[in-house]
């Protein structure tokens, strides 16, 4: 099969355009207020509808400043040595998921403060709503042509433009390139929005130990990001970063799946402490 020929843009009024990239984040942030929502129904006393909405204002903020800033300083700091002003250039593309985790994690801490709560609390809360949106962001990489995968003969692999692969396989010339590649966006997209998602509300379903959930989450989005990235193609400028094989992102997942084992251990001394 050929990859889908899928306009970027929506649609576009004079020098405005509206574009699937910016509608993925709007859904996913408005996905995250509604499930907020439907979870603090469940908890009425501790949440309310305003709070949410704060929790999604500080989230959001923390995803796209620590996106961009952790795209620029994980894969592209040289690009920033020779030109400071590229970091504010958001209209290039090229955000983080692990810097905006970072972000995120930041901004919880704010409204933590604001709201006199714990941080680790606030994260437990908000780490199961977050997966639809990130769902949402891998199908919009997927219709920008962003994340080409590697070479496939497999069932679900699609032939890509030229002009998406250019930089893996600079001998591309035509309009299509000869041989097939995963659609690793998409294999992306149903581990880390659907199937995280799925598990994230299952395990959140009945009460936890703080950190519990918060723990898991990081195992298991480390754990699916390290699975898929051997599907997807390394960065062209980066190549694989240690034994031929190990690529930026499952470089950067690995402290997450760390972070994640010992937030579990943790959540469980706190339990037998309570106890």
């Amino acid at each position: 099969m050929h990859y889908p020929d899928i306009d970027p843009i929506i649609f576009a009024l004079g020098p405005l355009a509206i574009r699937w990239y910016g509608l993925s984040y709007l859904a996913g942030f408005a996905a995250v207020w509604w499930l907020g929502n439907r979870r603090a129904r469940n908890h009425p006393d501790q949440w309310s509808q305003e709070q949410i909405s704060d929790l999604v204002f500080y989230g959001a903020m923390g995803a796209v400043v620590g996106g961009r800033v952790g795209y620029v300083f994980f894969y592209n700091f040289g690009f920033f040595l020779d030109d400071p002003l590229y970091l504010f250039r958001l209209w290039e593309g090229g955000m983080s998921f692990h810097g905006g985790l970072l972000g995120v994690i930041a901004g919880m801490g704010l409204f933590a403060r604001k709201s006199q709560r714990r941080i680790i609390d606030v994260i437990d809360f908000l780490a199961p709503l977050t997966p639809i949106g990130l769902g949402f962001g891998r199908l919009a990489n997927f219709i920008n042509m962003e994340l080409p995968g590697r070479i496939s003969d497999g069932p679900f692999s699609l032939i890509y433009p030229c002009e998406a692969v250019r930089g893996l396989n600079p001998m591309c010339m035509g309009a299509w390139e000869a041989a097939a590649r995963h659609p690793s966006p998409l294999y992306q997209a149903f581990c880390e929005g659907l199937l995280l998602f799925l598990l994230m509300w299952f395990v959140s379903a009945k009460p936890k130990p703080s950190g519990y959930i918060s723990g898991f989450f990081l195992v298991a989005y480390g754990g699916f990001r390290f699975f898929t990235e051997f599907f997807r193609a390394p960065d062209t400028h980066i190549g694989f970063v240690a034994f031929n094989w190990l690529s930026m992102g499952q470089l950067l997942s690995l402290p997450m799946i760390f972070a994640g084992i010992v937030l579990l251990v943790w959540s469980q001394n706190e339990k037998r402490s309570a106890a």
